[in-house]
């Protein structure tokens, strides 16, 4: 029997791949080809993401999924595995997504377009949908063309909220009241845009604008009326979010060991904060900024000190574009009773929270230098980037301490002691809530009662913001430790191998070659930089 000429082709290219491997351009084309499947289709501008429409595109993503996990890497030098291993994690973001997270069905939150400003990570916190409308890549006045294309999103909105309301059969009640004050917000977000039209100009779009205010506020309404139905849990359960850290954004870690990592964290940073407040016991304490211009000369005395330190120590390459976009989130003068938790700090010492937007400077390098790797290039899928983006900004804070940033400050280091602490207290309580063993409400009392003095307990809405944004991405709450974690290590382990061979250690070239990595999974960054890597809770415990 003769065999189609399809046939022969499939069967000459598995043999053609058997002899010879299957290069970096093919993963390449591989790639693209899952990227562009992973978009849905759409429908006058609103993506598809109904049942029917998840269960025809299966087929093809089992297709995929096979073709990637049987990927012959045997050509692929170490970036190129590093770049399969994030291929794979992100169909398997995909596969968890369509069997347990599901946002399309549980969390309304989930159906927001209107974005009015920029994550300080490469892409939004938490699913998000296709759809968004970012605002805030756009400049005022509209012209014309900017307009229209506001406009035709805008419009999208009412039959993307229609959509809405048969796809979400779910009975997560967190997610559903979560869900509530996301949608509101884009509400208040709407009504501040419109105030930016002008009528006159751009009639088509202050319509547009309007309705969707009204299609928002329905959707409002629905929800409300939804939510004494929603009796479901919203955690993904211990099981499926250690598969979730392992099999997607690739942390070797299991529930059990993140609790482990984290309360050790926050032990350490209650016990550093304590013998520091001892230790600078006859110090005067820090005055908080009380207007805006002490606040001005508070936060341009940070960026002076922040960005000399830097070069004179040669902790990092400073490059032209990283003060611009420091200055860019220098913050502003808040009334003392209105601050919230990191607000706080900012009007006593901004360098604290200053060294933390180290991510706007992997940003500019991201925007102004896109990495020369194609998988690299762009946002990785799911927020697989957090352990990296988060942890090393969260793990710099310390790097710049105790590289002696606070020499002539002490008190300072008091602060980075409550942050770290704060982001240990509120990683356990969602650990708590994605275990199901808490509400959103419980996990975070956890988040407020192990703050220190009470910062957390100042203003409400930030508690809010990041325990739902943490229940609606399983692990982004703990990748501001685990990846700190990993970092420690990476930089550990790198000065050892220095100092094995000989190579004097500079701090500059060594996060030179961390930035290199790009926005990847911490652990791909420690596979790329250490010789024989090699991560466990175990190892950690014996360092």
């Amino acid at each position: 029997m003769r065999l189609s000429l399809v046939k022969k082709t499939f069967f000459f290219s598995l043999f053609f791949i058997s002899l010879f491997g299957q290069s970096l351009q093919d993963l390449e084309k591989l790639f693209i080809e899952w990227r562009a499947f992973e978009r849905p289709s759409f429908n006058n501008g609103v993506p598809d993401y109904t049942l029917k429409a998840f269960k025809n595109k299966h087929p093809r993503f089992l297709s995929i999924k096979n073709r990637a996990i049987n990927f012959d890497t045997s050509l692929l030098d170490k970036d190129g595995i590093l770049d399969w291993k994030i291929l794979v994690a992100e169909i398997n973001g995909y596969d968890f997504n369509y069997r347990v997270l599901r946002p399309w069905e549980r969390d309304p939150g989930f159906y927001r377009v209107l974005w009015n400003y920029q994550s300080d990570v490469p892409d939004h916190e938490g699913p998000t949908n296709h759809a968004t409308l970012e605002l805030w890549t756009y400049s005022f006045p509209l012209s014309k063309k900017n307009a229209k294309e506001v406009e035709q999103k805008l419009l999208a909105i009412g039959p993307f909220l229609k959509q809405a309301k048969i796809n979400l059969v779910g009975n997560a009640r967190d997610l559903w009241m979560g869900g509530i004050q996301i949608m509101k917000n884009q509400s208040r977000d709407l009504q501040s845009f419109s105030k930016k039209i002008n009528k006159t100009t751009h009639p088509n779009l202050h319509v547009a604008v309007s309705q969707a205010i009204v299609d928002t506020d329905s959707f409002v309404a629905w929800l409300e009326s939804e939510l004494p139905k929603k009796t479901g849990p919203s955690g993904v359960g211990k099981e499926n979010y250690t598969w979730y850290q392992q099999n997607v954004h690739l942390l070797p870690f299991s529930w059990e060991e993140e609790v482990f990592l984290l309360e050790r964290e926050l032990f350490r940073a209650w016990n550093n904060l304590t013998l520091e407040e001892i230790n600078n016991s006859n110090l005067p304490k820090i005055i908080a900024a009380s207007n805006e211009d002490e606040f001005k000369e508070l936060s341009e005395m940070g960026v002076q000190r922040l960005m000399g330190f830097l070069k004179e120590k040669n902790i990092l390459t400073v490059k032209n574009n990283m003060e611009p976009e420091l200055r860019k989130h220098m913050g502003s003068f808040v009334p003392e009773n209105e601050r919230n938790f990191f607000i706080i700090g900012l009007h006593l010492d901004p360098v604290p929270l200053y060294s933390h937007f180290y991510h706007w400077f992997e940003l500019a390098e991201m925007r102004d230098n896109p990495h020369s790797r194609i998988i690299r290039r762009s946002p990785l899928l799911y927020n697989i980037f957090d352990s990296k983006n988060e942890g090393i900004a969260t793990a710099v804070e310390e790097v710049f301490m105790n590289a002696g940033i606070y020499n002539d400050s002490p008190r300072s280091k008091e602060i980075v002691w409550i942050m770290l602490a704060q982001r240990a207290a509120r990683g356990l309580g969602s650990l708590y809530a994605h275990a199901n063993l808490m509400s959103m409400e419980d996990a975070g009392k956890v988040h407020v009662t192990w703050t220190p003095r009470g910062w957390m307990e100042r203003e409400e809405n930030l508690l809010k913001f990041e325990q739902l944004l943490y229940l609606r991405q399983p692990g982004y709450g703990t990748s501001y430790i685990t990846g700190k974690i990993i970092f420690e290590q990476i930089l550990s382990e790198y000065k050892k191998e220095s100092d094995s061979t000989g190579l004097e250690f500079e701090m500059s070239k060594f996060m030179d070659q961390v930035s290199a990595t790009g926005n990847i999974p911490i652990s791909l960054v420690y596979e790329s930089m250490i010789s024989n890597p090699k991560i466990s809770v175990k190892t950690l415990r014996n360092l």
